[in-house]
């Protein structure tokens, strides 16, 4: 190859990488709509494939299901926004009565007194502490403004993998014979396993992160009752069980996402409370409103999947050892962050079948 070809080809390749990272952003975001579909035609394909068998048309099996699963997470986000819209509004009429100003006075006097003199003076005044609540009410409404603003961009992401996930619920098996057609004859059957094996690991991977998911919503339910029955007064309990429990198909972090809500309707269904201001966890450490009760609980709940459901149980489902398991998410969270974590496994269970193929090709290419 002579010097000027080699001096091309370079400049191809460098001109070909500063396209590619200016049009980065663009395709990252059409392969995470692309990504979040293929999962979810892998956990309504089988029922689809049923409903197709008994009413012999896959378009309206596809209609079917989705309408179903989208009417239900509309009754329970609207369920969900009603009842917490109800205990806002309750909210805001204590805050502004003179009651919430003697409430935080009292809570700051009574955190100052059970603490020694050393700490207790670390405590800021009541006026100060005032200040930062309202400061974190505003911040937080600031927040949910934005969210609201957001809503838009939101709408479209979802619409959007919404039209991709019909299309590939009703072209999926065309799809899968039309690459079986490009695939050459000697490596048809080893093609064919490695599309089947993908699938099933995929299935297996989704299959177990609804059984993680679900064990962290019940441990969330039981811990919030739990905390209820020393006099906590946390309500939509299963609507915070589920949202922890959705949130944990992002692993590590998921729980925490549903203490948020927890704490917030803690502080807005306990202020005025005497007994919940006092409360103390143990009897020692002050935790006024259950905060500190609360976001024990959810760490326990946290420990409890990362040590124990995420490894073994979506772990096992796609092949993977825990500890290599652990190791996948690390990687995946540095490298991308919550979206890394969240495909981290998938992509590595994907990577293992095809690994293993390949292997397998190489070793018996001669009898190919």
């Amino acid at each position: 190859m002579d010097p000027l070809h080699k001096i091309y080809r370079l400049l191809l390749f460098i001109i070909i990488g500063l396209i590619a990272l200016e049009i980065l952003p663009f395709l990252s975001s059409i392969i995470g709509m692309l990504v979040f579909s293929f999962l979810f035609t892998t956990i309504f394909l089988q029922a689809v494939d049923s409903i197709e068998r008994h009413i012999r048309s896959r378009a309206l099996g596809v209609f079917l299901i989705l309408f179903s699963t989208i009417m239900v997470g509309i009754i329970f986000i609207g369920s969900f926004i009603s009842n917490l819209g109800s205990q806002i509004k309750i909210f805001t009429k204590k805050i502004q009565r003179e009651d919430f100003t003697s409430s935080i006075e009292n809570l700051s006097n009574n955190i100052r007194d059970s603490l020694p003199e050393t700490i207790g003076n670390l405590i800021p005044e009541s006026e100060k502490i005032i200040l930062m609540a309202k400061s974190i009410m505003i911040n937080v409404f600031q927040s949910v403004l934005s969210l609201l603003g957001s809503a838009g961009t939101l709408f479209f992401i979802s619409f959007m993998i919404l039209i991709f996930t019909i299309i590939l619920l009703v072209e999926y098996h065309d799809f899968k014979r039309s690459l079986v057609r490009f695939m050459p004859n000697k490596y048809l059957e080893v093609g064919l396993r490695m599309i089947y094996n993908i699938e099933l690991q995929i299935s297996k991977y989704l299959r177990g992160q609804i059984l993680a998911a679900s064990s962290v919503a019940i441990l969330s339910i039981i811990g919030l009752l739990l905390l209820n029955q020393f006099g906590a007064n946390i309500t939509l309990v299963v609507f915070i069980g589920i949202i922890a429990g959705l949130a944990n198909l992002i692993p590590m972090v998921g729980p925490f996402i549903g203490m948020i809500p927890a704490i917030l309707i803690a502080l807005m269904n306990n202020i005025g409370s005497e007994i919940a201001m006092n409360h103390q966890l143990f009897g020692a450490l002050p935790s006024p409103f259950f905060i500190l009760d609360i976001i024990i609980m959810f760490i326990v709940v946290q420990q409890i999947d990362n040590n124990f459901i995420t490894p073994l149980v979506v772990g096992e489902s796609v092949g993977l050892h825990p500890m290599a398991v652990m190791l996948v998410l690390l990687i995946g969270g540095t490298l991308i962050g919550p979206l890394g974590m969240l495909f981290a496994i998938p992509v590595a269970g994907v990577l293992k079948v095809v690994i293993t193929e390949v292997v397998f090709i190489t070793k018996n290419s001669h009898l190919l």
